[in-house]
């Protein structure tokens, strides 16, 4: 039984958690003696627990009361904090006030109570600060940035390569996010000078856990431009910085989004990627980008939640690992929290193999001001990657290998397998027949150690850019299959469309009911047609039904024609095209309201009688 606290503990404990300390623009603190009128509001000799005032009254306002543990939080408690929260809208439009007897907490956003997550936690600071951010991002305005910024750089500044256009755009956008300098104006080494020490300069704390970001900035300074940046003509070297401004605005644009705590779970560097990846069919290293809506479902059919320690060990450019942490940090109560630095330094842990595809991934993550995800740059397939991953105590997989035998497909599948504990749940999207064109023998080992559970297929336009039909194979590991039956069903839609020059999307606000529906689906393991119960001695895939065989009486005819010919040695298709001529230009034509008639002369030479 927890001990009751006395007033001045509490407010002690909120102290702690709180963080509520005065700096540069900002007047905090917690205590029991200063009053309203000394805080600025003139004539109010009222005295708040805790203050939290920007000097800029735009921003938003925290007023605290507590109260002693043994003192419930009903009316009049409210009333109080209530009475505080008017006092400071007399001089701030945003005000939270926060009710804390040490157990639980009362918020209100404005003179509304704030339920959030349900939680009942005391938060620091930045989380209340940051209730009255913007609830929506634009995704179409991303779209359009992002493809402003690819043909930008790719036909104004040279840079042909792909991944590079990605990888000099993730890098300034990491630069924005760590305040990095970068303002209209500049020259191009200016701007080149300012994404890069800025890179050297923030990283360096985050080198700390993980060693190998310092190739992020190894990879950007490799990137070569065919851009004119030396030229002496005042006309080019305008052009230059005018191109430099275009693209530090639409970055900064991008950012904004990417900082809003509005932030919900889209994967708007999965966005980004996808918009650069269009242009091929397929990357130089094999990889398939998973779009971010199924990214999301997998999420769900897997039941991840905040205390989950999540594995991509193929992870590309991080959209699983993004989509786990922003729906992770969002139960946890948001990017303020606590819980979200945890989720952010220990629960994330991915594998790439490819040098600048897992620069991307660092990038990704350092966005989101997360330099400290576990991401190691290694072959998945080797006994090193096992051993790592098998360190880590991982409670969840979800993973879009590369697909092609030459990348070691299966062999990654089951070296994860192999190395996560016993009973984690492992989801992994390949193409449908995947585990069936994988050798007996292989197959055989893998089933004697892990069960294959669960069979979604997926829409068959999914990959529309890649030409390969996929399904989600979720294994339970380390039981065997022993003949067990696996559940397969059919998502023959996810409602999106295909937008010219711009992928597929979901213009029709359909995907939200569909994802809701198959989630039910996979849970229940019924309630669709599609539902099927496979058995695993026989398929490892879901089976499409067969169109059951239909002959018409037209079919029997024309085989029995076709074969009375054949007999009399008449040249079927001679024969057609003869019969075809004289119809149509040696024959009579009549009709009447309901029939056309043809008739032929005796002799086919239309001089013979009828």
């Amino acid at each position: 039984m927890a001990k009751n606290m006395t007033e001045d503990e509490v407010r002690d404990k909120a102290r702690s958690i709180l963080k509520m300390e005065g700096h540069h623009g900002v007047t905090a603190g917690v205590g029991q003696l200063t009053t309203f009128n000394q805080l600025g509001f003139s004539g109010v000799i009222d005295k708040p627990d805790g203050w939290y005032l920007p000097d800029n009254k735009n921003d938003v306002a925290v007023v605290l009361e507590t109260k002693a543990s043994t003192i419930a939080l009903g009316k009049k408690q409210i009333d109080e904090v209530l009475k505080n929260i008017h006092i400071v809208e007399t001089q701030y439009k945003k005000v939270v006030g926060i009710l804390y007897n040490g157990e639980d907490t009362c918020v209100f956003k404005g003179e509304k109570a704030y339920t959030g997550n349900g939680s009942k936690t005391l938060e620091n600071i930045e989380y209340y600060t940051a209730l009255f951010n913007e609830d929506h991002i634009d995704k179409e305005h991303i779209y359009e940035l992002t493809a402003r910024i690819n043909n930008c750089l790719h036909f104004e500044f040279g840079i042909k390569n792909l991944y590079h256009r990605m990888i000099f755009t993730a890098c300034a956008l990491v630069a924005k996010r760590y305040n990095a300098l970068m303002v209209e104006g500049m020259d191009y080494s200016e701007f080149h000078n300012a994404i890069l020490n800025c890179l050297n300069k923030e990283l360096y704390r985050d080198r700390q856990q993980n060693q190998k970001l310092s190739l992020l900035t190894e990879v950007f300074s490799e990137i070569k431009m065919n851009l004119n940046v030396d030229s002496d003509d005042a006309k080019e070297q305008q052009h230059v910085k005018d191109l430099i401004a275009q693209f530090i605005s639409w970055v900064t644009d991008i950012s904004d989004c990417l900082n809003s705590d509005a932030w919900r779970g889209e994967d708007v560097m999965g966005i980004f990627f996808n918009e650069f990846n269009r242009y091929k069919k397929k990357s130089e290293a094999g990889q398939v980008f998973t779009p971010e809506h199924i990214t999301d479902f997998i999420y769900r059919i897997l039941d991840v939640n905040q205390n989950d320690r999540v594995l991509d060990a193929t992870c590309g450019s991080g959209g699983f690992l993004v989509k786990a942490m922003a729906n992770m940090i969002r139960e946890a109560g948001g990017a303020q929290t606590d819980k979200a630095k945890e989720i952010k330094q220990s629960q994330l842990y991915g594998i790439e193999f490819d040098r600048e595809i897992y620069a991307l991934a660092c990038a990704n993550m350092l966005i989101h001001k997360d330099g400290k995800t576990n991401l190691e740059q290694m072959d998945a397939r080797t006994e090193a990657a096992g051993q790592w991953i098998a360190k880590q105590k991982i409670t969840k997989v979800l993973m879009n290998p590369p697909y092609e035998n030459k990348y070691g497909c299966m062999k990654i599948v089951e070296n994860v397998l192999d190395n996560v504990p016993v009973h984690t749940m492992c989801a992994f999207i390949l193409p449908d027949k995947k585990l069936e064109k994988t050798s007996a023998k292989q197959m055989k080992r893998i089933l004697s150690h892990h069960r294959l559970k669960k069979v979604i297929k997926l829409p068959e336009d999914l990959f529309f850019n890649v030409g390969v039909t996929t399904s989600i194979f979720v294994f339970e590991t380390g039981i065997a299959q022993d003949g067990k039956d696996v559940f397969a069903c059919y998502m023959a839609t996810d409602g999106l469309a295909t937008v010219k020059n711009k992928g597929r999307h979901d213009v029709y606000g359909k995907w939200a009911d569909i994802e809701d529906y198959w989630v039910d689906v996979v849970e229940k393991q019924s309630g669709d047609e599609t539902c099927q119960w496979v058995k695993s001695d026989e398929h490892l895939s879901y089976q499409v039904p067969q169109k059951p065989f239909e002959i018409f009486e037209e079919d029997f005819r024309k085989t029995t024609m076709d074969y009375l010919m054949f007999q009399k040695g008449i040249n079927t298709k001679a024969f057609g095209e003869k019969l075809l001529d004289t119809a149509m230009y040696s024959s009579r034509v009549s009709a009447d309201d309901d029939d056309v008639t043809i008739s032929l002369k005796k002799g086919g030479d239309g001089n013979g009688e009828d």
